[in-house]
């Protein structure tokens, strides 16, 4: 009887895209609690994750005091290419807004997710083993 052979593909990072983690976060330095987390999201793109920061500032930016609102415009349009390319390097990032005496941090970190790369897949699991 001839002799299955298994194979499995080799996954680098160059094959498994980068995603990242993006949360939304605020606390009131004036209070007792500490950050409260309002949003995530998770993005598939360094553009995509700085586009959602984005949107939210703008969103937001007509109800913020004139300070923050400036801190956001500054983000918008001088800043958020900086943070572009701290992400397409898969370095973390964070975008804060002080407004009164509440933080709004916007936090974008580079997940790969290898281990579900490396767990059997339903397939493999259903086949008998081979070994032996």
């Amino acid at each position: 009887m001839p002799r299955q052979l298994r194979t499995r593909a080799v996954v680098t990072s160059a094959t498994v895209p980068a995603l990242y983690r993006c949360e939304c976060w605020t606390e009131d330095a004036a209070g007792p609690e500490g950050p409260t987390r309002l949003a995530s999201f998770d993005a598939y793109s360094a553009p995509q994750a700085d586009r959602w920061v984005a949107i939210a500032l703008r969103t937001i930016s007509p109800a913020l005091d004139s300070d923050a609102s400036d801190e956001a415009w500054t983000w918008l349009h001088d800043d958020r290419a900086e943070t572009r390319r701290v992400l397409l390097r898969c370095e973390p990032c964070t975008v804060t807004i002080r407004h009164a005496n509440v933080h709004i941090t916007w936090t974008i970190r580079p997940a790969l997710f290898r281990a579900s790369v490396q767990k059997p897949s339903r397939m493999e699991r259903l086949l008998p083993s081979t070994r032996g």
